[in-house]
Parts: structure tokens; C-alpha cells; sequence
């Protein structure tokens, strides 16, 4: 009979019984790990602040916590949703289609026909309803999730997802047909 108790396992039970110190010996046991994983989806200079929210959150859903099973898996699990939501919150910098200059300096045709499809691309959303106009304008060019978009305009979420889907159909049509 092995009479030796795994530390893990009092660990574990020290975590969910919210001992005091239990969250200490618990980021000592598991930082590296959740540094390891978060590494990959959140910057260097985030990477601190994202750790520290796991654990936060760790000890504030200790009860949650099953001490007969994986810390480490609980705790990843609780990484993946917080580097989730830090993507999610992230928004790169975006330039609205009408701040692109129009250009002299040309690099050839290809700069011509760039520019004639960005001004045929402009003229097709003009002719747009302006329900589905927006839609389409925050879901590319604002990078606005439709859920988001919902919740911006105070509309339904089917209501964008159909206003999205008929002026994407509508600009495909529109920019199909020959300049007239």
C-alpha cells in the first residue's frame, strides 16, 4: 500500500477549498505552462497582464474547479477563452475606404485598374440601400463581428445577418454588369 499523497492531488483540493495560499503554489506549479500556451496568441508585451487575468479568474471560479481532475487542463481551458477574448478586443487599425488618396504618382496599369475598381467598388455601394450599406461598411471595412454590428445598430442579429447577405448579392450583381 502506497501511503505517499501526490502533491498535485492536495494541490488541487488546497485550490477548490480556496486555502490562502493555494493560489500562489498554484501559479508556481502552472505560470510557465499558461505563459507557454497564451504565448502564442497574445504579444510579449501583453503576455503578463493575460496570465495574471487566468489566475484571477482561476481563484475567483475555484468552485467550479473538480480537485479529481487536471488543474493544468482547467487551467489552459481558462487560457484559450481569455486569449479569445483578447483577440476579440483587439482591433487592428483601419482605414475607411474614403481617406485612400487618389494618386498622380502611377506605377502603370495596374495602379489604373486598382483605381477604377475602387471607384466602381465606390459607385456600387452608393447605389446600395443604406440599411445594407452599413452592414456591409462595419463588417469590412470597421471589422465589426455581426453580433457586434447587432448590438451597435439595436437591431437583431438576423436582421444584419440578412441586410449583409442581400447587399453582398446586390454588389455582386451590380459590379457584374458593365459600366454604363
Amino acid at each position: 500500500m502506497n501511503d505517499t499523497v501526490d502533491p498535485l492531488d492536495t494541490l488541487n483540493a488546497r485550490l477548490a477549498a480556496g486555502e490562502a495560499d493555494a493560489l500562489g503554489d498554484c501559479y508556481r506549479a502552472n505560470a510557465a505552462l499558461v505563459r507557454g500556451y497564451l504565448r502564442r496568441f497574445v504579444q510579449e508585451q501583453e503576455l503578463d497582464d493575460v496570465v495574471q487575468i487566468v489566475f484571477g479568474e482561476a481563484w475567483r471560479s475555484r468552485h467550479r474547479f473538480d480537485p479529481s481532475r487536471s488543474l493544468a487542463a482547467w487551467l489552459l481551458g481558462i487560457a484559450h477563452k481569455r486569449a479569445v477574448d483578447h483577440l476579440r478586443a483587439r482591433r487592428p487599425p483601419t482605414l475607411p475606404l474614403e481617406a485612400v488618396p487618389d494618386t498622380h504618382a502611377h506605377d502603370g496599369p495596374a495602379a489604373d485598374d486598382r483605381l477604377a475598381m475602387r471607384d466602381e467598388l465606390h459607385a456600387a455601394m452608393a447605389r446600395l440601400p443604406r440599411a445594407q450599406r452599413q452592414a456591409i461598411e462595419l463588417a469590412y471595412y470597421g471589422e465589426f463581428t455581426q453580433r457586434e454590428i447587432a448590438e451597435r445598430l439595436r437591431v437583431p442579429l438576423g436582421t444584419v445577418k440578412a441586410r449583409t447577405t442581400r447587399g453582398l448579392h446586390r454588389l455582386s450583381v451590380l459590379l457584374s454588369r458593365p459600366a454604363s
